[in-house]
């Protein structure tokens, strides 16, 4: 029976499960301070990884903590206060990242991830969106060759596991793919099964778009307060009351602090991350997304121009901006392929929205009937949002969902 659900952030999950509930017949309003596909999934890397069934464990090896210590990398940085803030999540996140408690989040993690092309694809063919992505999948380049090796026998372990499909680059198939990058590199692996959207935020837009002509509503404003009311929900926008049976909390990084609101907890922390748009010099010319993986930097290109994105920062949700780890990624990244001038004044800032095991939060909320969560997706947002819309949304239609909810319900913390 369709009935009146608001969606409480519009990023590429919060319209994912707006898109999906219209489309069963319910009256659903999405509601965002900013336009669709503004925040976290407007400054990704722009992969739909369908690769990634493994998610980025808590380094415990001895080698990587020296290394990462001096706070100097690429790949992760960290800040006093960031870390005291997030002290007990991430205590849970190192523990969580043991290679029997990983082991056993693998296979779960990898459930989601195994759905996330048959996801997109419909919504892809919905908003008319097709020249926006491309399905020739992207590349992680290496110059060690002991490296290269080694993810490579994690690469047939996935394929073998999960249906991964990849291809072993030589220095001369990279070349004849990436003549512009650094002649260095040993070699590369192909991941061919994802795919690349050469504009993230206007993907989400576009589905967006798709979720009104299904009937949806796009609600731009500031939500005030969220609270039950009776039966059902009652959500105050720009001081303006609506009224809904169900609410689905899909706010990122911010659904921490309408849960508390709630009297919920659940000990997410952020990952923060950073990206700048550069031309290329002498012409060069970058081919397919690519990704230093020794370094911990990727660089895709789009239709903005190329976006280097860095890896992750530990730090508080609202601290300002700290430019220090883009610079040194782009240093790097000079050095392996001839960028240009920058193209925006001022870097993108975002945050990932980060659970300690490693999964996204989808189902109900304990003891608030009406309330559902669908957040805490981490690095793969942008790549689980549909999968996350569908399942959800058999949730809330009371039908079996395709796949085991139990690794991501609420109460396992």
């Amino acid at each position: 029976m369709a009935r009146e659900i608001i969606v409480l952030g519009a990023g590429m999950v919060g319209v994912s499960v707006a898109w999906h509930l219209a489309r069963r017949g319910h009256d659903v309003t999405l509601v965002d301070r900013r336009e669709p596909g503004r925040e976290t999934s407007f400054g990704n890397a722009g992969l739909i990884q369908r690769e990634a069934v493994r998610p980025y464990p808590f380094p415990r090896d001895l080698a990587t903590l020296v290394r990462v210590l001096p706070n100097r990398e690429v790949d992760i940085r960290y800040r006093p206060g960031g870390m005291l803030r997030a002290a007990g999540p991430l205590l849970q996140y190192w523990r969580n990242s043991a290679p029997s408690r990983y082991r056993r989040l693998v296979p779960e993690y990898a459930a989601l991830i195994r759905l996330c092309l048959d996801a997109h694809g419909p919504m892809i063919e919905a908003a008319g969106a097709e020249s926006l992505v491309r399905r020739d999948g992207w590349l992680e380049v290496y110059r060690d060759t002991g490296k290269l090796a080694a993810r490579l026998e994690d690469a047939e372990e996935n394929d073998a596991r999960f249906g991964v499909r990849y291809r072993r680059l030589e220095p001369e198939d990279l070349a004849a793919m990436e003549p512009s990058l650094s002649d260095d590199l040993v070699g590369a692996v192909h991941w061919q099964d994802s795919w690349s959207v050469a504009d993230p935020g206007a993907l989400v837009q576009a589905y967006a778009s798709a979720f009104e002509a299904e009937g949806g509503r796009v609600l731009r404003g500031e939500v005030n307060d969220v609270a039950q009311d009776g039966e059902g929900w009652r959500v105050e926008i720009d001081g303006q009351a609506w009224q809904a049976a169900d609410v689905v909390l899909a706010m990122g990084p911010w659904s921490r602090t309408w849960l508390e609101r709630l009297g919920l907890s659940v000990p997410m922390f952020v990952k923060r991350g950073y990206h700048m748009h550069y031309g290329s010099a002498d012409e060069a010319r970058l081919n397919h997304w690519v990704m230093d993986a020794e370094v911990g930097y990727l660089l895709a290109p789009m239709r903005a121009g190329i976006r280097l994105t860095t890896g992750a920062e530990l730090e508080r949700l609202e601290a300002p901006a700290h430019h220090q780890q883009l610079a040194a990624a782009e240093a790097r990244a000079r050095e392996l392929f001839p960028l240009g001038e920058r193209l925006e004044s001022t870097p993108w800032k975002g945050a990932r929205p980060c659970m300690p095991d490693m999964k996204p939060v989808i189902g109900p909320a304990p003891g608030r009937r009406g309330l559902w969560c669908a957040f805490g997706h981490g690095h793969q947002g942008f790549t689980l949002g549909p999968a996350t819309g569908r399942l959800l949304t058999q949730m809330m239609e009371g039908e079996a969902p395709e796949i085991d909810m139990a690794p991501y319900r609420f109460e396992r913390f």
